[in-house]
């Protein structure tokens, strides 16, 4: 029997051994990985008019290489981060670079791709093999494999500083977060907190107290608040405090924009390196580069939706605003609000008009009854069964689990499930990655694995993780790209799953899986109070599909503030000139926010989706995708969500074409083949309440 190597990253098949892996682990397996892949790629380039076997056979084992070493070490910089980890990481990187810009600049490469796409046999390859040729040969293109020399020299120079800012200004963002804290000592302060925001907020004092400071408890205090959503969300809808309230929310729009954190600097280097590139490849600006690799045609596209959802909006955005200002009057508040007063006062209007809070709520979702829920649902629409995994499985925190769904009694995928928020070493949000693609390999077929990953609110002492209404939306949303990765049947792993999705439909699935939040049989199913174990009673859940539509308006253009100040950024933007990244926000929130930009809102320097995230001039695809997914949900409600028999069929028609098929086709061919035409926006505005009929 083969002994596993020493090293936890140099293994070649299998799942990640997680529980292994040090940060010294990092550079010796990196260096041994790019010998492995240099030496193979050597071989690629040296092949003369290879058949599809020779070349994706060599292609796809440096893929494996990758996935078993450089993965891991990604996936732990997000979720075991840690000095060391980083020192070690930031030393490989740039060699790991410059290796990808070898393959992705390599002229030998591209015309073999070339010469596979002008052979006789082109026509008899599957729509898979033609869509990674096309999106290869595309990909080569945007990394400067046809420049001269000379430019491709600088452009290289340029990809290995972006890659360096991006991890740069991540590091930051996380560093800024971590450092500011507000410890609260007077009970008065602390009056209106609900429980859960007692408890997390107390251990968050112990976690970091001095050992001649007295440990805190959840009714005395003191209380830590951090900038971490899952602390300073509570904390701004329920603290009476109005000062404490302003004190955290500057704290929070100007992250990462000062002192030793400060990442102004970061921002204009990015989108001036961004910008240079796109003139070297022939392209007006990043946006076209981002776009001609997405789904929407051109940025005139993109705008004409900003419009046509800015339009819906508006108005019933000030009407928010206005039903805000007045309950806060009524209730003895004579100032104007503020920012820092919105979340406050939208939470007192949410418990007057729907008599129910986050916190009444987060009774009945207990985390366990919550996943479980999920897993039946999954299984009834699109015919799988989820099963935990226990023991001889390696993960990094003793609270991740390993999940194995099945089809017909045959595993098809696993996948790796982190829950709770670790501030001192998680990046925040929620996520779903890849751990394994999909592929034939010598030794069979190696089944899809994902990581999901999100910051629900960890179990305090003998109490279990409650969660709120929005955390169970988010898990249900990171599942939905679980799915689409784990349910593929495409054995090409460039298409398979959520890979080759062009970016602005990959979120059809996640969004499309929230709707079901609003599904009476299925929230009901997954809720039991923790201290009753009563469901959630029928006027509760009425409440919350009427408080759906709560501030669509508002919220709505907080998403198109974003989307449009990234389009702008990376298309008319002139970096370093006249005016400044906060000057296009200022200008966008004119149109787009019923209050104006504070001068000191720093939004953008902790704005890792644009940065340091794969959502530069695309985080428009967002809303682009909520049009695809609330259609697709559409069809369910046209087949009748209580008729069984066609909710199964059509559960298992979308599993067959936009979950199975993945990026094997173009999606809008999928969408079609789904929905049997185009999709329709007005079915977002009629879902959002903003549809006036």
């Amino acid at each position: 029997m083969d002994q596993a190597p020493s090293n936890p990253l140099m293994q070649e098949s299998g799942l990640p051994r997680f529980d292994e892996i040090e940060a010294v682990h990092v550079v010796p397996a990196v260096q041994q990985l790019l010998v492995r892949a240099t030496k193979l790629f050597d071989e690629v380039e040296a092949l003369e008019e290879p058949s599809w076997e020779e070349l994706f056979g060599r292609l796809d084992r440096i893929d494996q290489y990758f996935e078993q070493t450089w993965k891991p070490i990604g996936h732990f910089n997000s979720v075991k981060n840690s000095s060391e980890l980083r020192a070690a990481y930031e030393e490989v990187l740039p060699e790991v670079v410059k290796y990808s810009i070898r393959v992705s600049q390599s002229e030998k490469l591209y015309q073999e791709f070339k010469t596979i796409r002008e052979s006789d046999s082109w026509d008899s390859l599957s729509s898979a093999r033609k869509r990674i040729i096309e999106q290869r040969l595309l990909s080569a293109e945007l990394s400067g494999v046809a420049l001269p020399d000379d430019q491709k020299e600088k452009f290289n120079e340029m990809t290995h500083e972006l890659s360096k800012l991006g991890n740069k200004f991540s590091n930051n963002v996380l560093d800024a977060t971590n450092a500011y804290e507000l410890i609260v000592t007077d009970p008065a302060d602390a009056q209106g907190w609900p429980n859960s925001l007692k408890n997390l907020t107390s251990q968050a004092f112990n976690k970091t107290r001095k050992e001649e400071e007295p440990a805190s408890t959840p009714e005395t205090g003191p209380w830590k608040i951090t900038l971490e959503v899952p602390i300073v969300q509570p904390f701004w809808q329920h603290c009476q405090n109005r000062d404490l309230r302003e004190q955290t929310y500057r704290a929070y729009i100007s992250r990462a924009a000062s002192a030793e954190f400060d990442n102004t600097e970061n921002c204009n280097r990015i989108l001036t390196l961004r910008r240079e590139q796109a003139k070297m490849l022939g392209y007006n600006n990043y946006a076209e580069v981002s776009l001609s690799e997405k789904m929407a045609e051109n940025v005139d596209a993109v705008q004409e939706m900003f419009e046509t959802l800015r339009k819906a909006s508006i108005e019933p955005a000030k009407d928010d605003l206005d039903d805000l200002q007045k309950l806060a009057n009524e209730s003895g508040e004579s100032n104007d609000l503020k920012q820092w007063d919105i979340a406050f006062w939208a939470e007192r209007l949410r418990e007057k008009k729907y008599e129910v809070t986050d916190e009444v709520l987060r009774q009945y979702f207990q985390h366990e009854r919550v996943l479980n829920g999920l897993f039946s649902l999954v299984e009834r629409l699109f015919g799988v069964q989820v099963r935990e995994v226990d023991g001889d499985v390696s993960c990094w925190e003793p609270s991740v689990r390993y999940y194995m769904i099945f089809k017909d009694d045959q595993a098809v995928a696993g996948f790796f499930y982190d829950p709770y928020s670790r501030p001192e070493n998680k990046r925040g949000g929620a996520w779903m990655d890849v751990c394994l693609n999909r592929r034939q390999t010598p030794d069979g077929l190696q089944l899809p694995v994902a990581h999901l990953v999100c910051n629900c609110t960890p179990p305090v002492g003998d109490s279990p993780s409650l969660m709120t209404f929005r955390e169970v939306e988010t898990l249900f949303h990171e599942f939905g790209h679980g799915l689409q990765h784990m349910l593929t049947t495409v054995d090409e792993p460039d298409v398979a799953g959520i890979n080759g999705v062009e970016w602005d439909a990959v979120e059809l699935p996640s969004q499309f899986m929230e709707n079901w939040c609003y599904h009476k049989p299925t929230l009901l199913g997954m809720t039991a109070h923790v201290e009753t174990g009563e469901p959630l009673p029928d006027e509760l859940f009425e409440k919350i599909v009427n408080a759906r539509h709560f501030r669509a308006g508002s919220d709505t253009l907080r998403q198109l503030t974003f989307g449009m100040t990234d389009m702008l950024l990376h298309s008319e933007f002139i970096p370093n000139g006249e005016t400044t990244i906060f000057d296009v926000q200022r200008d966008v929130m004119q149109s787009t926010a019923i209050m104006p930009m504070l001068p000191e809102d720093r939004m953008l320097c902790s704005f890792q989706h644009i940065f340091a995230g794969g959502y530069a001039a695309g985080y428009y695809s967002y809303k682009w995708a909520e049009v695809l997914s609330a259609d697709a949900f559409g069809a369910f409600e046209e087949a009748g969500l209580e008729n069984e028999e066609a909710i199964e069929e059509t559960g298992r028609h979308f599993r067959d074409t936009i979950l199975a098929q993945g990026g094997s086709q173009h999606p809008m061919t999928l969408f079609e083949q789904f929905r049997g035409r185009e999709p329709d926006p007005t079915v977002l505005l009629r879902q959002c309440g903003l549809l006036k009929e």
